[in-house]
């Protein structure tokens, strides 16, 4: 996505869920004499009234940066995020205890894009990020998401604390991931919920971490000590999402 009102979604499975998920699309470009799934979003295309746009291949490499298009972009509107209070009302309007995952500065795009997707799959309401120092939903998170970006809520916020104290007074339990926390498995995960996830390599910030009702940790059986933050965002995110939606008791973690 760009900062000045326009974008490129690419990527066939992407590009799909663009036109499904209501955004607005301005035209698809699509390779000439695409084969396969691409002629079935071509068609979705024109039974959507989008305009399409046959081009070459080059056309495509130059528009979205890359050779991974797979034939098929679509130009559309900026990426519209929402507030952390709009997330919240995702939640009510599913008659759901809120679920929200918080990100502590993931920088590249391509995680956010992961983790975004998983978040989508395991029921959360919305994502909230930092407008400075990490990783926006752009073209690339979108594709990386397999289109999932444009199912879920995304908040882009100044200051993460703060948000963590609105949440907070709204009777959500912050749990933040990290090395020195209990593990994930033994805690109660009860009420409203908000998990934060720190940055590759670095983990929570500081300030994010002291800020944490609960710290949780995944226990590592191998050699390597850590996952990679997407990796590590989707085992969390499951699990809470498995006690939240389908309570099935446990441990309660004590409160630090």
């Amino acid at each position: 996505m760009t900062e000045n009102g326009s974008g490129i979604v690419y990527g066939r499975n992407a590009v799909a869920e663009a036109m499904e998920s209501g955004i607005t699309i301005d035209k698809l470009l699509i390779q000439k004499n695409i084969e396969g799934s691409g002629k079935r979003i071509f068609a979705m295309a024109k039974k959507k009234g989008i305009p399409v746009q046959g081009v070459e291949k080059s056309v495509l490499d130059k528009v979205c940066g890359s050779g991974g298009h797979q034939g098929v972009a679509v130009c559309t509107t900026d990426f519209a995020y929402v507030s952390v209070a709009d997330i919240l009302r995702v939640a009510e309007a599913r008659q759901e205890k809120p679920f929200v995952l918080m990100l502590d500065g993931i920088e590249d795009p391509r995680n956010l894009g992961a983790i975004l997707r998983s978040a989508e799959g395991a029921g959360v309401h919305g994502v909230v990020i930092p407008k400075r120092r990490a990783a926006s939903v752009t073209d690339v998170a979108i594709k990386a998401s397999a289109g999932a970006a444009l199912h879920i809520a995304v908040a882009r916020v100044s200051n993460t604390v703060n948000e963590m104290g609105f949440l907070k007074e709204r009777g959500l339990w912050i749990y933040g991931l990290d090395m020195e926390g209990t593990d994930y498995g033994e805690a109660a995960y009860e009420g409203s919920i908000a998990l934060v996830v720190g940055a590759e390599g670095r983990g929570l910030s500081r300030l994010v971490k002291e800020n944490c009702d609960f710290l949780l940790s995944i226990p590592m059986r191998g050699k390597v000590r850590s996952l990679n933050a997407s990796n590590a965002a989707a085992v969390a995110m499951f699990e809470i999402g498995r006690r939240v939606f389908e309570p099935a008791g446990g441990c309660k973690t004590r409160r630090r």
